[in-house]
């Protein structure tokens, strides 16, 4: 595991050139927590250049479900690169991207009757839902949610509400986005309690926006985050999106699930929204569907993408790479790593659950699968937001062997690769408590 002493950067010769070109470089953007430079990965674990060994708890932001370097998904990409490289399918064919279309039209909520837009990314797997929600529907207002993150280009930008400081300086943003409370129930938008309040949270959007700002006639889509990812790990009460989608249904509004983040098995199903048995009529899907590859895909009815040749394209979307590592993927999460995961993130949950006792500033642990938050706060009474002990966990936890980040103000997140085994686990419990300890003996505070 990683030296334990020192600050949080990691010393050594090499290490320090390759930051030192970086900050030459680099755009400065780019937030970076762990001042150490990866070398190698595998599994669950990676090392630095230096050679220290970490547990990666971040699996490159939910990335690499199969784990790093899976060696069925490195085949794959190799046989691949080994046959065809590019032919872009916005003017080609290939066999590979079209057998990935039927796979997930296949595997996505709402029967197989589907049709699919690739893309690189998440945000352009979003930008591609939003597109045709306006092309399908003639209509042109988005409803979005607060917390949410759905990307960094301006359409995915507009609905993204997660921080302030991603949008300062880029406006305007697109019109006709209209942003409102998600079923937070730990921090209730409304200040009420579940389930008295009978989701006044999604009653709001009928009985105040649609009778006084937004004509319902108007909007196109509600577009939503199953799991708020970026914004907290928030997952919402049971009814939340069946009550969503029933009010979409009742004005002709699609329902568009952003499953980048809580998708492909992340949760212990393939999409997080089968949890609430709710099917969407879209689907935007990226980061661990490739296990590390980019690719980015919009799923939807085959009536309702209805648009013509030449209304949108991405000149590298479907990659055949890609598409063969998405079909590896899919294969291994289908042949265990989803039950893997739905059995392993209960186990860690309950654990994390039960050091609630222990520790003073846990607020709320939540999650489903290997999807969990740990909300980090001042006082469990006022709940106040911790961004500083939650900051400096993640730093202890870094200098002794575990990679961790955070979302929202002061959650800390797990989401390790779906291949982790309950030893894996256990190790990264024991270093995350210890870090949890040391942090709450110095009595850090905002």
């Amino acid at each position: 595991m990683a030296k334990k002493s020192g600050p949080n950067w990691v010393k050594g010769k090499k290490n320090k050139e390759i930051l030192e070109l970086d900050r030459k470089y680099v755009s400065p953007c780019y937030t970076r927590s762990h001042f150490t430079v990866i070398d190698r990965g595998k599994g669950v674990h990676v090392w630095d250049v230096e050679g220290n060994e970490y547990l990666d708890f971040a699996a490159g932001i939910a990335v690499v479900s199969t784990g790093h370097c899976h060696p069925d998904v490195v085949k794959a990409i190799r046989d691949q690169a080994g046959r065809l490289i590019h032919m872009s399918g916005t003017d080609f064919f290939y066999e590979v991207q079209v057998r990935l279309a039927e796979k997930l039209a296949e595997i996505t909520p709402g029967g197989g009757n589907k049709k699919v837009f690739f893309g690189n990314s998440g945000a352009e797997a979003v930008e591609a839902c939003m597109k045709l929600s306006r092309y399908h529907t003639r209509r042109h207002r988005f409803i979005g949610f607060h917390g949410a993150f759905h990307g960094r280009t301006f359409g995915a930008l507009s609905l993204t509400g997660s921080k302030a400081i991603q949008r300062s300086r880029f406006g305007p943003l697109l019109p006709g986005v209209t942003h409102v409370g998600f079923g937070y129930c730990f921090r209730c938008p409304l200040s009420l309690e579940y389930p008295s309040c009978d989701l006044a949270c999604v009653r709001y959007i009928e009985d105040e926006l649609f009778r006084t700002c937004v004509p319902a006639e108007d909007v196109a889509a509600f577009v939503v985050e199953p799991v708020q990812g970026e914004g907290g790990y928030v997952f919402p009460p049971a009814e939340y999106h069946k009550r969503l989608k029933a009010l979409a249904e009742k004005y002709g509004i699609l329902f568009v699930a952003d499953e980048v983040q809580s998708g492909m098995g992340r949760t212990g199903k393939m999409f997080a929204i089968e949890h609430w048995g709710v099917k969407p009529d879209m689907v935007a899907v990226a980061k661990g569907v490739a296990s590390g590859m980019p690719l980015g895909a919009c799923i939807a009815s085959s009536s309702l993408m209805d648009w013509v040749p030449g209304s949108h394209a991405s000149t590298f979307g479907g990659n055949p790479i890609s598409c063969a590592a998405a079909l590896t993927t899919i294969s291994l999460l289908e042949g265990g790593l989803i039950e893997n995961s739905a059995r392993l993130g209960a186990y860690m949950l309950g654990q994390l659950e039960s050091m609630m006792g222990r520790h003073r500033f846990f607020g709320d642990v939540r999650g489903k699968g290997l999807m969990i938050g740990v909300e980090i706060v001042k006082d469990r009474t006022t709940r106040a937001y911790n961004t500083p002990a939650r900051n400096a966990i993640i730093q202890e936890a870094f200098k002794r062997g575990l990679i961790m980040l955070g979302c929202g103000p002061s959650v800390l997140r797990f989401m390790p690769p779906l291949v982790v085994t309950k030893k894996q686990i256990d190790d990264a419990l024991t270093i995350f408590e210890e870090a949890v300890s040391a942090v709450e003996s110095q009595k850090i505070q905002a």
